[in-house]
């Protein structure tokens, strides 16, 4: 068994957020495989399903906790430890403003680049889990950080490449369920180019 764990802020007044964009990327996960309706349970929203991939059929738990980003390691500790899962079978989706908009990686353990959420979930669960990491672009400066990142995406980075990159990542989930991550980076990069940005935007740190 999995969990692909979505980071983000729970209530409508944030849903549309930067900072929202891992609940995004597992609410489309659940939709594209059709997993079981939402419940709530582990401090969390949660779905369960199987996903398809050339290594096999894998059962899948989607969670979004419901604690705020800064908690979201309580939820995802709570779950792991019930299904007697490792760090290594959690796979974490979230915003990262050190890539440019558009752009993806995945890497296992490491730093949390400041992040809140991954701070916490580092802190409940350790840090071999595995992050899906999907840009959101840097405002620039630090102080504009916060504001950035609980800002809305705007019409235009829909239908740009926010859209698009959603929609990638959904169909080419069975190879993150394989554990492939290369070939999920690929195949999210080969159906959702990232937009074209002056290279002084294009920010990318594996801390």
């Amino acid at each position: 068994m999995l969990i692909f764990a979505g980071l983000g802020n729970p209530g409508t007044q944030y849903a549309r957020n930067r900072h929202n964009v891992g609940f995004m990327a597992v609410d489309a996960i659940a939709e594209r495989f059709g997993f079981s309706p939402e419940r709530s349970r582990f401090q969390a929203l949660t779905r369960e399903g199987f996903i398809e991939g050339g290594g096999g059929r894998h059962k899948v738990l989607i969670i979004k906790p419901q604690t705020f980003m800064n908690e979201s390691g309580r939820s995802v500790g709570k779950a792991m430890r019930f299904f007697k899962l490792t760090e290594t079978d959690v796979v974490v989706f979230y915003d990262e403003i050190d890539l440019a908009p558009g752009k993806l990686r995945v890497k296992t353990g490491g730093g949390t680049a400041g992040h809140n959420g991954i701070r916490s979930v580092k802190a409940h669960i350790g840090e071999d889990f595995r992050r899906v990491r999907i840009g959101v672009g840097h405002p620039g400066q630090k102080s504009r950080v916060q504001g950035h990142v609980l800002s809305d995406f705007s019409k235009a980075e829909h239908e740009q490449w926010l859209d698009d990159l959603i929609d990638a990542i959904d169909r080419s989930a069975s190879h993150l369920a394989d554990g492939e991550d290369p070939a999920f980076m690929s195949e999210v990069a080969r159906l959702a180019p990232a937009p074209e940005l002056p290279k002084a935007d294009e920010q990318e740190s594996d801390d």
